[in-house]
Order: structure tokens, then C-alpha cells, then sequence
């Protein structure tokens, strides 16, 4: 009997490690012809490209390919350097080098800090160095394919490797735990940090996600790609920047620039310099080659590969979440449409003595290259500021939100605090990073504020009703998982109701509006019958990311005011 469950086990890993490898290949064959043979030509781009690589492997003269001559050469040289540093290492400790060059690597430490010798407004109060490493990005669809591939077929080998390591040791091996090993999870932190894109931003959307959500071996994932950044080699940056601004770009518009970035993330880098003309501090954002063309076979693959392993609970509509971040992808990937973005939302704040958004330089920005105006403040969330300023800060940028939903009907959605700062000389809270912006259907926004609505006036019928109305819920739930999707509404609008002590603020330092939410989120994963409606997945990311910004700022602010002022109490 146990000899039969041995093998029936053994069965399902080897089936589950096969689906991972067959999966891969089945989205290979569907995004590139190059594996099928039916479509294939010498028109296709992806033959070119093929065809260049194999041309460059037999020349040995193109996209760095060596003979094997050179290659022997290079080994050979590599193992004499070793020998010298290793022999160098041997003598005094005090002996410098003969050389007086300056010694580069390829990390750099990036501190959120200025130049030596000047004081930050605000400083932080435990200035944090950021990690920058560099590695190329895969340009192409066929560099792509390929790393998602071998992540896949690496992952599912893993999986029969342990397993086979798991019987020897005579226990009973759970695919589950196989898949998500440590290996594995340090595998795929390693390749989503490398590829950028579409990879890293489903990273960085599920990682505003409640912990309670994710599995635990998914959160570990995330918190290791969020913790590691990989910028552009000088090469690549290069020619990505002059095939956007023409050759000569550095002379034609630069006094200065920085080639290393001070932020890299998910789609671009960001790049420190001073115009040619008038001398203004400015910041490049330069995105990564390839990205943008990517995102429909990356998404697919990062579908995949989730829905085989079964790493996210059913309730949270992966499909949707995806079809979401691939229009939000490819509107993040339009820098012209971000330009426009910026300049609308400059128009609309322009009479808010709170706010100040960056100028953009038309004339040295592109579809993929965007150069603003440097802004000068301090994360508001690591600036070393007064509660009564943090206090200020959160006010404001809880009205922004509610304004952004009520009355532009037009949101920057991203809820990234570092999107947020604060500059104490000007007393202004600086935007960045409107990529993310959309629009709401003035019918959508009508329906939504009356939940909100209903919520703040704890009217739960209303709540209910209108929750149908916008498609939250069908009519079908049983009553366990209607009352759960009330429950939550009420919590979400607890801040803006009268409190009972009379005091019109309310305090998130001693805030449960989270642990209450998180009580239900299992029941809802299971028993939702249908997705919520588009709108909500970017939107609810905002409001979500200003509750967390209030509560880690301990903010305690006119929540009420806010609300009635904005929004108001009358049903529309």
C-alpha cells in the first residue's frame, strides 16, 4: 500500500513539474513561429534576429560572440589575472596601487542623501542606501522567450530533483512545497529582477496586496525583487537614449549627466543632469529596451506560470488582474502620454498652493525618454518631520484622492510613497510618476461615490445595493459572503465617519480598519462570484496606499471634513 502511494506521489510531481516545462513551450509556440515552422519566413522579425545570432556564432564578429580561440585566450588571461591578485593580496596591507586611476565596479550604492558637505531638508532619519546592480536587460522577444523558458524548465527539474532527494531520505514530498523550495523562490526573485517589465511590475502591484492574501512563499518572491534594482550597462543605456534623441545627445542637451542611475525600477531608470541651456537641474527617465514590446508575452508567461503552480488563491481573479496590468503596462510604457499626463494634472492643481508637479522638457523627451524638472524634497514617508507636519502632509494627500475620484474623475494610481514628497522650503507636497494615470466613467465615479456613501452613513442595505448595482456582487452569494462584503464596505468607511468621541479626526495611529478587512478576505476569496469591476483594481491600490501612508505616519487627521467637502453625504 505504501509502495502505491510512493508511486501515485512520485506520479503527481513528475505531472506537475511537466506541466510547468509544457506550458512554457505551449506559450513559446503561440507568441513566437520560430518554434511552430507553420508562419514562418524570412520576413519575420524574429528570423532576422535568429539568423543574425547564428551568423555572429559562426563569424565570431557580431553582438559579442567570440571564437573559440578568443574564448581559450580570455581563460587563460582571467586565470593569470587571479594569480596576480591572489599573489598581490599577500603583501602589505598598506601598499596602494601604482596606478592613480580611480577603481569603478559594477554595484554602485546609492544614498538618499545630496552631495558631500549639504544638509537635506527633512533629513531622513535612518537615510537608507539602495542596492543598484547592473545587468543588461533582454531586449528582444526571442532574449525574452528564452529566459522565461529556462526559469521554467529550470523551476520544474528542480521540482523532480528535490522530489527524487525527498524519497531517498524516506519522507513523502508535497509539490506544493517542491515548487516554492527556497531554490526556486530565489530563482524566480533572481530572473523577474532581471527581466524588468511586465515581470516586475505584477511584482510590485501584488506587493501592495494585503499579507494576509498572499502566500507566504509568494510575499518572500516579492520582498526579494522589491529589495534588489538592476540598471542598464553604460553600453546599453547608450544606445537606448541616442536611438530616442539622436547621436550626440549628451552634447546637444547636456552640461551634465549622471550614467548612474539615482532610482531604477520596473519599466525605466532614472537619471541625474543639467540642461545645456539655462543650466537646470532635470532627471531622465530612460526605459528599458524591449519592455514595451514584451508585455503581451511576458504577461502571458507570468499567467502561466501562476495559474500551473497555483500560487495566488482562485478568489483574486488573476485573469483580470493581468488583463488590468496589461493596459496599465503599455499606458506606463507611453512617455509621451505620462508628458500629457503631468501637464493635465498640473492644469488642475494649479490654484492648490499645496501641490507641485515637475515641468517637462519637451524637446528632450521622447516615447521612451522623458526629462522633468528635479524636484528637491524628501520621501514623506522617511523624512524626519514633526508630527504636526506629517499630519499636514497625510490631510492633503487624503484630499487629493478623494478629489481624484470625485471631482477630476482622472487618478495617478500609483500608490508607491516615494511618489510623494515633501520639500520644507517651499512647504509643498511634490508628485511624481504619472504613468499610472486613467480616467473613471463619470457613471462609475456616481455609483462608487454612493458607496462611499453608504459606508460613511454605515447604511448597509444602500452599501449593499449599490454594490450590485457596480457589479461587486451578483445577488447569488450566500448571506455569509454578502455580510463579509458589507463588513468590509463599513470598516473602509469607519475614517470618515462621526467619531464617537465627538472629535472630527480620526486617528490611524490606533487604526484595526486592516485587521477588520483581513478577518473577511479569506471567505471572500472563496465564495466571489465575479470580479469587481476594472476601475476598482488600480483604484482601490491608490486608496489602500494612502490609508498605509496615514497609518505609518501615525497621522491624525479631519477625515469627516474631508469627506463631506469633497464628496458629500447626499445620494446622487
Amino acid at each position: 500500500m505504501s509502495t502505491s502511494r510512493s508511486l501515485y506521489q512520485a506520479l503527481g510531481i513528475l505531472k506537475g513539474a511537466r506541466n510547468v516545462i509544457e506550458e512554457s513551450f505551449r506559450i513559446s509556440q503561440s507568441e513566437c513561429s520560430i518554434f511552430t515552422g507553420s508562419t514562418f519566413s524570412a520576413d519575420d522579425a524574429l528570423y532576422e534576429e535568429a539568423r543574425g545570432r547564428s551568423e555572429a556564432a559562426r563569424n565570431g564578429q557580431v553582438y559579442d560572440v567570440k571564437p573559440p580561440s578568443d574564448i581559450f585566450q580570455d581563460a587563460r588571461d582571467k586565470s593569470e589575472g587571479i594569480k596576480q591578485n591572489r599573489s598581490a593580496s599577500t603583501k602589505s596591507k598598506k601598499s596602494g596601487s601604482s596606478s592613480g586611476k580611480r577603481q569603478f565596479s559594477t554595484v554602485s550604492f546609492v544614498m538618499n542623501e545630496t552631495k558631500t558637505g549639504s544638509k537635506i531638508i527633512g533629513e531622513a532619519e535612518k537615510p537608507e542606501m539602495q542596492l543598484l546592480g547592473q545587468s543588461a536587460v533582454p531586449s528582444t522577444k526571442l532574449q525574452r522567450l528564452f529566459h522565461y523558458g529556462s526559469l521554467a524548465a529550470n523551476i520544474g527539474m528542480n521540482v523532480v530533483k528535490e522530489g527524487a532527494k525527498k524519497y531517498a531520505s524516506g519522507e513523502s514530498p508535497v509539490f506544493s512545497k517542491l515548487l516554492m523550495s527556497p531554490r526556486n523562490i530565489h530563482r524566480m526573485a533572481r530572473k523577474l529582477s532581471q527581466m524588468r517589465g511586465a515581470a516586475l511590475k505584477i511584482g510590485q502591484m501584488l506587493s501592495f496586496q494585503d499579507n494576509s492574501v498572499l502566500p507566504k512563499e509568494v510575499a518572500q518572491i516579492l520582498s526579494k525583487v522589491q529589495n534588489t534594482a538592476q540598471y542598464m550597462p553604460a553600453s546599453q543605456l547608450e544606445k537606448t537614449v541616442s536611438f530616442e534623441l539622436g547621436d550626440g545627445w549628451r552634447k546637444r542637451f547636456f552640461a551634465s549627466f549622471d550614467d548612474v542611475p539615482i532610482a531604477a525600477a520596473s519599466i525605466g531608470q532614472v537619471h541625474r543632469a543639467v540642461t545645456k541651456e539655462g543650466l537646470e537641474e532635470v532627471v531622465l527617465k530612460v526605459q528599458y529596451p524591449g519592455v514595451a514590446d514584451s508585455i503581451d508575452s511576458d504577461l502571458d508567461t507570468i499567467l502561466m506560470l501562476m495559474t500551473v503552480s497555483r500560487m495566488l488563491p482562485s478568489g483574486m481573479f488573476l485573469d483580470k488582474s493581468v488583463a488590468n496590468a496589461r493596459v496599465e503596462l503599455k499606458w506606463e510604457c507611453d512617455y509621451l502620454r505620462e508628458a500629457r499626463n503631468i501637464e493635465r494634472f498640473a492644469d488642475l492643481l494649479k490654484d492648490d498652493d499645496c501641490f507641485a508637479v515637475p515641468k517637462v522638457y519637451h524637446e528632450i523627451s521622447d516615447e521612451h525618454v522623458l526629462t522633468m524638472q528635479m524636484m528637491n524634497g524628501v520621501e514623506v514617508s522617511k523624512g524626519n518631520f514633526s508630527q504636526e507636519t506629517k499630519n499636514w502632509i497625510c490631510e492633503n494627500i487624503m484630499r487629493l484622492c478623494l478629489n481624484e475620484i470625485y471631482k477630476f474623475k482622472f487618478m495617478q494610481t500609483d500608490p508607491n510613497w516615494a511618489n510623494f514628497l515633501y520639500n520644507e522650503k517651499t512647504n509643498k507636497i511634490e508628485l511624481l510618476d504619472f504613468g499610472a494615470c486613467r480616467d473613471f466613467p463619470a457613471e462609475f465615479v456616481t455609483l462608487y461615490a454612493n458607496c462611499l456613501r453608504a459606508a460613511v452613513k454605515q447604511d448597509r442595505e444602500k452599501a449593499e445595493k449599490y454594490s450590485r448595482d457596480l457589479g461587486y456582487l451578483t445577488g447569488l452569494e450566500t448571506p455569509e459572503m454578502t455580510s463579509a462584503h458589507v463588513d468590509s464596505m463599513m470598516v473602509l468607511g469607519e475614517p470618515f465617519c462621526a467619531q464617537e468621541n465627538g472629535n472630527k479626526c480620526y486617528d490611524f495611529s490606533h487604526q484595526t480598519v486592516t485587521d477588520r478587512v483581513r478577518a473577511n478576505i479569506g471567505l471572500m476569496l472563496k465564495e466571489r462570484l465575479t470580479p469587481p469591476p476594472e476601475e476598482t483594481y488600480s483604484l482601490h491600490r491608490k486608496l489602500s496606499g494612502a490609508y498605509l501612508l496615514c497609518a505609518r505616519m501615525n497621522a491624525v487627521i479631519p477625515c469627516q471634513r474631508l469627506f463631506e467637502e469633497v464628496i458629500g453625504l447626499d445620494y446622487e
